[in-house]
């Protein structure tokens, strides 16, 4: 990792160092325990979400307490300029901050569980790859990636730190000018909620320096499909699995509940762990509303060897 995350005086994302093994309550032992005794003895399928990454810093889109969130879709990034330019100008300052967070005690279990050969594959929703900065290998980022992005012209693809160079030099002090307007909060997926219109109005977005062509994240936006690789990939890893768990994830969306739907039609135990309501709820073996980074630590040092 780059090092410490530093808040720089916007909200929403102050630093935190590495989190101690927390303890879960007496109120969650019980489920847990069942949750233990449901999984031990062969590999499950890990599907995670927002929620895991909220103990990083990251905020979540519908976690509880989560402000209202209207996130930009990608026709409305392809068809307008303006959006682009305020998409870009949001992001510019998402990035700066996000690139600095750090895997918490939930992204650390969830390798220790591929270690000792406790999954069959990892699922995330998140962008944010934390996972791999874990140490988890087997991994399939489902929205895609925050570090890339890609030319909707020529298909190549940059990595967000090189195009972080690009928007320095094209929008010198900006960030410092955002920073001093004090109306910045951070938001999902290396994202930002900038109040001030005019600054925005400056920003000046790069292009592709093969082809001049428009640059996009290389994660999925809303009103974009998975690609079907990556869909039949994560179906595989469910299908070797002998049950599903959902750790942080609302399910809101049909790309992780899918997986929930195909795993109990197949007769498979799911194990949903998510603070509030989940679209899965009626499908779950076991529902435990409870963080999720002390869970899964919990369960990496309670499940016995394979």
């Amino acid at each position: 990792m780059e090092g410490q995350r530093h808040g720089v005086g916007l909200t929403g994302f102050a630093s935190m160092p590495p989190t101690p093994r927390a303890h879960p309550s007496n109120r969650d032992l019980e489920a847990l325990a069942r949750i233990r005794d449901t999984l031990a003895g062969a590999p499950f399928a890990l599907l995670t979400g927002a929620g895991l990454s909220t103990d990083s810093g990251i905020p979540d889109y519908r976690g509880p307490g989560s402000p209202p969130r209207t996130p930009m879709t990608y026709q409305e990034f392809v068809r307008d300029a303006a959006n682009r330019q305020r998409y870009w100008a949001r992001n510019h300052i998402g990035w700066s901050h996000l690139r600095h967070a750090d895997p918490n005690q939930g992204h650390y279990a969830a390798a220790e569980l591929e270690r000792r050969g406790y999954l069959t594959g990892l699922i995330t929703q998140n962008v944010d790859r934390l996972h791999e900065d874990a140490g988890s290998r087997k991994v399939i980022d489902l929205h895609g990636r925050y570090d890339q992005v890609i030319c909707l012209g020529c298909g190549r693809t940059y990595s967000r730190r090189l195009l972080a160079g690009m928007l320095e030099e094209l929008n010198p002090d900006f960030l410092k000018r955002a920073e001093e307007t004090g109306l910045v909060e951070m938001a999902p997926d290396a994202d930002s909620t900038v109040e001030d219109k005019v600054l925005i109005a400056t920003f000046v977005v790069a292009v592709c320096p093969a082809c001049g062509g428009t640059l996009k994240p290389d994660f999925v936006y809303f009103g974009e499909n998975v690609p079907k690789d990556r869909v039949e990939r994560s179906y595989a890893m469910v299908d070797e699995a002998a049950a599903l768990v959902v750790a942080g994830s609302s399910l809101t969306v049909m790309s992780g509940l899918r997986f929930v739907r195909h795993a109990a039609k197949d007769g498979k135990p799911v194990v949903i762990i998510n603070r509030g309501v989940t679209r899965g709820d009626d499908k779950a073996t076991i529902k435990l509303e409870a963080g999720v980074s002390e869970s899964l630590t919990w369960l990496a040092a309670e499940l016995p060897p394979l």
